[in-house]
């Protein structure tokens, strides 16, 4: 488990950082969804398309990590496999599938964005999650770098809607949660600044899928 202490800094560039794969202009608005989607689904689609629409962004960027450190490798898809069912879910021009960390070879979802701000300097970065992650990003290195590293989407999901509310994030930050009426803006706010955003709710989960795929 990672507290609230400061996540140690990674060099500004770091191998391969310059060919990030990424086309992204200043005064862009980009929201940064990152997952193992493992597998992808429709509610992944729909936390990512709910961020779009209500912040007004320009483009989403699914971050399909290579393995996530806090999960089991025994049972995680290879990255070009996830790669692929990404780019079959989320699909058109707002769209972006990206194995960034890989190319920059970063392990911590807090020195990929670091160094995302570094390489794209102008670009107004948004960190989108469902509040089923929410719930549990406290375990994250870095956390509370992250936050006050770009505002927070954070888009309701099944079975966390209570709990999230009450997460230590959201505790932790409570004077910095901006309400859904100013979700427009928030691309544009100094972090901390973060929005909890409802909408009809998905059932879908990788969880289930690969319970399911597994089930006699």
């Amino acid at each position: 488990m990672f507290q609230a202490g400061p996540a140690p800094f990674k060099p500004a560039v770091a191998h391969g950082a310059l060919r990030d794969g990424l086309s992204l202009s200043p005064g862009m608005r980009v929201g940064l969804f990152g997952g193992s989607f493992n597998p992808p689904h429709s509610g992944h689609l729909h936390v990512a398309e709910t961020a779009r629409i209500r912040l007004g962004l320009d483009k989403v960027v699914w971050l399909v990590s290579p393995q996530n450190p806090l999960k089991s490798s025994g049972e995680t898809a290879g990255l070009e496999q996830r790669m692929a069912w990404v780019r079959d879910l989320a699909r058109g021009p707002d769209m972006i599938v990206s194995d960034v960390e890989t190319r920059i070879d970063t392990q911590w979802t807090i020195d990929t964005l670091r160094l995302l701000k570094a390489r794209h300097p102008g670009v107004k970065f948004v960190w989108i999650m469902g509040s089923d992650n929410l719930m549990g990003f406290h375990h994250w290195k870095g956390w509370t770098d992250i936050a006050r590293l770009m505002p927070m989407a954070v888009v309701a999901r099944p079975g966390s809607i209570l709990g999230s509310r009450f997460a230590p994030t959201s505790t932790f930050f409570a004077d910095r949660r901006v309400p859904a009426s100013r979700a427009p803006i928030l691309a544009e706010m100094q972090a901390p600044a973060w929005v909890y955003l409802t909408a009809p709710l998905n059932p879908q989960s990788s969880t289930a899928i690969r319970k399911a795929r597994t089930t006699p």
